[in-house]
């Protein structure tokens, strides 16, 4: 068979019915990869270190075959943990760096073993110029905004199951948003991660709702010129009470670890005020949820109001509904009701 290399938009086509193998060191595939790849390294962090100071230092050839020195040893180990991923498939997708030495040597091992394999033109960099590019479309995008609690993630989620097609930024950066939102979730990506997750979903929805974040989720950033076109985009508002907003935040936060509330409490004190977070952390330690939750969730609400009359064109996106509840299902019904009025 005949090794055939392609196109990012190919790779990205053939990825969703064929396994993709990332064959940089186990480093570099930790940092960020092409989301659903599997790590088949050629080389481990130090050897891939020994083989770039070679080429450096003595050129190419000399270190290519410190290359197949590491390559020789490892070729029936690379061969079964494909056939282990792989076991139904005769089809792989294979990315380096560059699209050079590495994922050629890794190629040949494989069609040399009778797999029909496909390379990445340009590797995994060119994927990154491509994920770059994707951030600077138009995009038709809707934006759902709530006070804090207003159960806005769920609402998307039962408007996808509605075939409408959304984009969970707080679910691709793993955090929820908020100072609080990072308890009990899993560590966040890489910012070059989220961007390739990111860009992807983009690639595959072109006309999208999402939710109405602030540019920083966590410790990830949303890329800049991606949210420049989300904050002129609709903003549909849903005006939920702060005592249903209260029991919903209560059900979400309220049996999390005592300590990293108060942690999180006094990561916002310099906003919250001295005594506003001192009596908020003092109900805390004396397990008083429900009224340290008031006093935050206030604090939410007038940030929210603060960062809304600052965005100049407000007033030009803004169309506001109101709910007594945060029960999607609900909700759904009503935003649907609320687009056809308008």
């Amino acid at each position: 068979m005949a090794i055939k290399k392609i196109s990012i938009l190919d790779f990205i086509s053939l990825s969703s019915t064929h396994p993709v193998f990332d064959v940089r060191s186990p480093g570099e595939y930790a940092h960020a990869h092409f989301p659903g790849a599997n790590s088949l390294p050629l080389f481990s962090d130090e050897e891939r270190k020994v083989v770039g100071t070679e080429y450096k230092q003595k050129g190419k050839q000399p270190a290519i075959k410190t290359g197949l020195a590491y390559f020789g040893t490892k070729m029936k180990d690379i061969v079964e943990q494909v056939e282990k991923i792989n076991p139904h498939n005769n089809t792989v997708l294979i990315n380096c760096w560059r699209g050079g030495m590495r994922s050629a040597g890794i190629a040949w091992l494989l069609d040399l073993y009778g797999y029909e394999v496909y390379l990445l033109t340009g590797g995994y960099k060119a994927f990154r110029t491509w994920v770059l590019q994707q951030f600077e479309q138009e995009y038709e995008i809707k934006v759902l905004g709530g006070y804090t609690g207003s159960a806005k993630t769920e609402l998307l989620q039962t408007i996808k199951e509605k075939d409408v097609n959304i984009i969970d930024l707080e679910g691709l950066a793993m955090h929820k948003g908020s100072a609080f939102g990072g308890i009990g979730q899993p560590k966040q990506p890489t910012q070059e991660m989220f961007e390739n997750k990111l860009a992807l979903s983009l690639f595959s929805n072109k006309s999208f709702w999402l939710e109405d974040e602030s540019q920083r989720i966590g410790s990830l950033n949303i890329p800049h010129s991606l949210w420049k076109t989300i904050r002129n985009a609709p903003l549909f508002f849903i005006e939920i009470p702060f005592s249903e907003r209260l029991a919903f935040i209560l059900n979400q936060y309220g049996n999390l670890d005592i300590e990293k509330l108060i942690e999180a409490t006094t990561r916002i004190q310099k906003r919250l005020g001295p005594k506003e977070t001192t009596i908020a952390i003092n109900y805390l330690k004396e397990n008083k949820i429900k009224e340290a939750f008031e006093i935050l969730l206030g604090y939410y609400d007038k940030q929210y109001i603060k960062a809304m009359n600052k965005r100049e064109n407000i007033k030009n996106i803004l169309q506001t509904f109101s709910s007594n509840t945060i029960d999607a299902e609900e909700n759904k019904q009503k935003l649907f009701s609320f687009l056809k009025s308008i």
